[in-house]
C-alpha cells in the first residue's frame, strides 16, 4: 500500500458520487492514498466511443486526499502509474472520471500541474 504521494504531477478537486448517483456505497476512500483508474473526458467522448467510458483509454491514478473544501468537494494530490501515457491529457482544467471496474465513482479537473510534469503549461 502507498502511504503518501511525495511528488504529485497534479492537484485537483474530487467530487465522490453518492450511491444514489452510483458512487461507492461506503463514501469516499478511506486509505491514505487511493488506487484506480480514470479516464479522461475529452469533450463529446460518449458519442464518439461506443460504451464509453469503459471503451477509453484508462490511466492507473493514485489520489491523496489534501484537504476537505465547501460544498463537500476535496483537494487532492494526483499522480499516475504511467505517468508518461497520461501526460499528454494532464493540464489545469482537464476533467476525469474515476472509475472502480466499470463504475464511475468520481469526478475530478485538474487545478494545478506541479513540477517538470508542468512545463510545457504555463
Amino acid at each position: 500500500m502507498i502511504k503518501q504521494i511525495t511528488e504529485p504531477v497534479a492537484f485537483a478537486v474530487v467530487r465522490w458520487l453518492s450511491q444514489e448517483e452510483g458512487g461507492r456505497r461506503s463514501g469516499p476512500p478511506t486509505a491514505p492514498v487511493y488506487a484506480a483508474t480514470s479516464v479522461f473526458a475529452l469533450g463529446n467522448d460518449h458519442e464518439v466511443y461506443p460504451d464509453w467510458p469503459r471503451g477509453a483509454d484508462h490511466f492507473s491514478i493514485l489520489l491523496e486526499e489534501v484537504e476537505s473544501l465547501p460544498g463537500g468537494d476535496h483537494l487532492y494530490k494526483v499522480d499516475f502509474l504511467a505517468r508518461d501515457l497520461a501526460e499528454p491529457f494532464v493540464h489545469p482544467g482537464a476533467r476525469l472520471l474515476v472509475m472502480e471496474g466499470p463504475k464511475v465513482v468520481a469526478r475530478a479537473e485538474i487545478q494545478k500541474v506541479v513540477g517538470e510534469f508542468g512545463a510545457g503549461y504555463a
